[in-house]
């Protein structure tokens, strides 16, 4: 990915979406020929010449500081996640020779907390969302189309994202797939400006935005938020809807990897449904031999 255009690119979309009204400006009496707040406009209300913001919407943001930053950041009324994702686009760390991508695997003890983990579905993602590992619960709930082993296989091995965006059986999962598809986009463009030098990630980037208008169109709108915690409605098509929290847990000695587990509250029917897909999906009992009576 080319960060000087990506910093120009996110700068124009967020300057698009600031009426001059918004931040204390009269709206102008002639049609004007922008979207949103011109050039000039911001660099006055940010505090910095309108040479150097220029130089920032053409990606040139050597020697940029904080101070500058923070003020463009706060004229553009950008949160918490967006303002990262600046600073992240205008301080790129890309090495002269990125490396060609490696297979990346979920550490023994994590696969070994997984399936410690009977009545949790769970996964452990890269920073790509690609599955590196699964509990039985965890395939059962998202993806028994697809095969158990898939995560083991680099080559062949389940990405949420593209699942989201390209896999009929995976988007079922979601009735406001719309939302699901925007936080989705949104969190692979902070990683993105994180990691410019991922040669894997620019790869997903853009086969999702060849397969997929839907990906393309949000991909161009440069959302950006992550998210942590919080709440996803499902559907599954063997025990119904489902409203189930999730956590997302960063490992700490890898690159980049998480564990995501879904809970239910107690008592509520998400609760019951989710008990009841344990049941069905947990191994067999082994059956032991019987014993000669004589």
């Amino acid at each position: 990915m080319d960060a000087s255009s990506e910093l120009g690119d996110f700068l124009k979309s967020r300057r698009a979406a600031v009426r001059p009204q918004d931040v204390g400006l009269a709206a102008a009496p002639a049609r004007r020929r922008v979207a949103g707040l011109r050039r000039e406009e911001l660099a006055l209300l940010a505090g910095v010449s309108i040479t150097h913001y220029t130089r920032l919407e053409q990606g040139r943001a050597a020697g940029v500081s904080d101070s500058v930053l923070d003020a463009i950041a706060r004229t553009l009324r950008l949160t918490e996640d967006e303002t990262a994702h600046l600073k992240d686009l205008a301080r790129p760390t890309v090495r002269h020779r990125p490396p060609a991508p490696r297979a990346a695997h979920a550490t023994p003890s994590a696969r070994q907390l997984l399936a410690c983990m009977t009545d949790v579905p769970a996964l452990i993602l890269d920073r790509r969302s690609d599955v590196l590992a699964w509990n039985r619960l965890g395939h059962a709930l998202l993806a028994p189309h697809l095969p158990w082993e898939g995560p083991d296989t680099p080559t062949a091995r389940p990405n949420l994202v593209r699942m989201l965006f390209l896999d009929e059986h995976y988007r079922a999962r979601y009735p406001d797939r719309q939302e699901e598809a925007h936080l989705a986009v949104a969190s692979l463009r902070l990683v993105a400006g994180r990691h410019p030098d991922d040669r894997a990630l620019a790869e997903l980037i853009g086969h999702l935005s060849i397969q997929s208008d839907e990906f393309a169109a949000l991909w161009a709108r440069h959302p950006v938020r992550t998210c942590t915690s919080g709440t996803k409605s499902l559907h599954h098509p063997a025990v119904g809807a489902l409203e189930l929290s999730f956590e997302n847990l960063c490992l700490p000695g890898t690159a980049g990897h998480r564990l995501i587990a879904y809970t239910a509250e107690p008592g509520t029917p998400s609760d019951a449904a989710l008990r009841l897909l344990a049941a069905t999906t947990a191994p067999a009992e082994p059956q032991l031999p019987t014993l000669d009576a004589h």
